[in-house]
């Protein structure tokens, strides 16, 4: 279990896992041009593309889903010529924000999607025993009410996650309509 005190001193703001999903990579690109508004004093926050190809070319990905390819099979494997497109980004997003599962990855990575589902603003989480994330997600949903913000917990006991988040401590998706 992870202590709620933990400090948080690097956040990862990611946009564009799915390149048709615009809205994380409008904002991604809102503050890679000015990032005043994410910016706190003793936190670093990186707003990131994660796949810019698929960005790019407007389409969920490249080669394979990005946002499954976060699993140490895909993320040991040797890069070679014919390596899909998604696992080598994978590899590249593990080395800047990780490595996944280290005391060294991001201490919390918010990864922003959109979804056609009639779900409003949503948080997704992975794990239920994180005390930092399960605060975190209290302090959201109080920032924006009225406004309603459900969080989904998709945790399962024998799945370990290969999201693109999964590489911090802390792993939060936002998803929004």
């Amino acid at each position: 279990m992870s202590s709620p005190c933990a400090r948080v001193r690097r956040v990862g703001l990611f946009g564009g896992t799915h390149g048709n999903e615009l809205s994380g990579v409008l904002l991604v690109r809102h503050w890679q041009q000015d990032g005043a508004e994410i910016q706190r004093p003793g936190v670093q926050v990186k707003p990131f593309l994660t796949n810019p190809r698929a960005v790019e070319r407007c389409t969920r990905y490249i080669d394979c889903d990005l946002n499954r390819v976060f699993d140490p099979e895909s993320l040991g494997r040797p890069v070679v010529e014919d390596i899909p497109y998604e696992v080598r980004r994978a590899q590249e997003i593990n080395h800047i924000f990780g490595p996944k599962g280290s005391d060294d990855a991001y201490d919390l990575i918010f990864d922003l999607h959109n979804t056609t589902s009639n779900m409003g603003g949503t948080i997704i989480l992975e794990n239920s025993r994180d005390d930092f994330t399960i605060q975190m997600v209290h302090y959201i949903k109080n920032a924006l009410a009225p406004e309603p913000c459900p969080a989904l917990l998709i945790e399962h006991p024998s799945l370990k996650y290969a999201t693109t988040r999964s590489v911090a401590k802390h792993p939060v998706g936002k998803y929004q309509t």
